[in-house]
């Protein structure tokens, strides 16, 4: 072996061990700059706890857990004291609610464009069905931003927050372990320190925050049906039309409030969904007024509203008016169901659960 061959063989053994020590070099600066970012010379705000330099430990948990079940489940976030830096926040609960979300804090050492993190956040999670919000803190606005695939800007703090439960049911082991698995998987692409809830925790607050919901979920119906010949869709395009009424693509007449938030619906009892360009040939035996009571926040109003506009469509159409089993609604009947609405508004605020508010929105969908 030649002078020039063994030359080129040790030059190449020390650049990879070159290489090797710079890339630890940088794997131990990106740690310190990590720790940085979670010691705090601070008092916890949330849990109240000592500086992290008093404790001789760095990553404090901030993931709150659901109330007893007496206790509400939403409870408002304690004031930062004077002086504490704005950074160290959470989102507000529009982006990531601690009563209602399991929520994942990844803070790393360089700052992640919003468009690399919603690439690797797609592949991770790609298996996942329940709603997913990533949020990222804009350090030059100094506000938490809502993360999406069009969103821009760079992002050093992020939150992932990840709903509990919905009417499908509560969170399960298997999805549980997709997201914990996922958020690791991001941390470890970016070099970013993570923060990550309990499982059995989450597990039980997603159990309980659905039993929780079950007790309030109630929808009413009651329909209209034709005493005779079948209505006319032109007819009925015209009442809801003119009682303010929206058609919307699922097939439904909205009767929507000043932000557009639904009231109430109204739905053809056949089988065949309201649509513009066929109402002209409809002809239908009965049509179904339904409210959604967690999802709105006049319920009793809403209800009366309904059922007036119910009575209009049985005046101007010949019809009935008429529960589930087709049997007459008389006004005592009514007068229960106002009496549940009631009932059920108030059981939400003992929750600390508004009826329409964006947090019902989520859960009851």
């Amino acid at each position: 072996m030649s002078d020039l061959q063994l030359s080129l063989i040790g030059l190449g053994i020390a650049l990879v061990i070159g290489v090797y020590a710079y890339n630890k070099w940088q794997e131990r600066k990106h740690r310190l700059h990590a720790e940085r970012i979670f010691r705090s010379t601070h008092a916890d705000v949330l849990l109240g706890r000592k500086p992290a330099e008093e404790r001789n430990d760095v990553a404090l948990r901030i993931e709150p857990v659901l109330p007893p079940a007496d206790a509400p489940l939403a409870e408002a976030p304690a004031e930062a004291p004077a002086g504490f830096p704005s950074a160290a926040g959470e989102p507000p609960a529009d982006l990531a609610d601690p009563a209602i979300d399991c929520i994942a804090r990844l803070e790393s050492a360089e700052p992640i464009a919003a468009a690399y993190l919603w690439q690797a956040q797609q592949q991770a999670f790609a298996g996942l069905a329940r709603p997913l919000r990533w949020s990222g803190y804009d350090e030059q606005a100094g506000a938490w931003i809502a993360l999406g695939a069009e969103a821009g800007g760079r992002y050093r703090r992020l939150r992932a927050a990840l709903q509990l439960a919905d009417r499908r049911g509560p969170l399960t082991d298997q999805e549980l372990t997709l997201f914990l698995n996922g958020v690791q998987r991001i941390a470890e692409e970016f070099l970013a320190v993570i923060d990550l809830p309990a499982r059995a925790e989450i597990l039980e607050r997603a159990a309980r925050l659905d039993r929780a919901c079950a007790g309030v979920d109630i929808q009413i119906g009651v329909n209209v049906v034709a005493a005779a010949a079948p209505f006319a869709g032109t007819k009925l395009r015209g009442l809801a039309e003119a009682a303010g009424l929206v058609l919307r693509e699922d097939g439904m007449y909205h009767a929507c409030d000043e932000g557009g938030a639904t009231r109430f619906t109204l739905s053809n009892l056949d089988t065949a969904a309201f649509a513009a360009e066929a109402m002209k040939e409809l002809a239908s035996h009965g049509v179904s007024f339904a409210l959604d009571v967690p999802r709105v926040a006049d319920g009793l109003a809403a209800f009366d509203d309904m059922i007036a506009l119910a009575r209009q469509f049985c005046a101007s159409l010949g019809g009935r008016l008429v529960d589930d089993n087709r049997a007459p609604l008389a006004d005592s009947a009514l007068d229960v169901i106002r009496d549940k609405i009631v009932e059920t508004g108030q059981r939400m605020s003992e929750e600390g659960l508004q009826a329409g508010s964006p947090a019902a929105l989520r859960l009851f969908s």
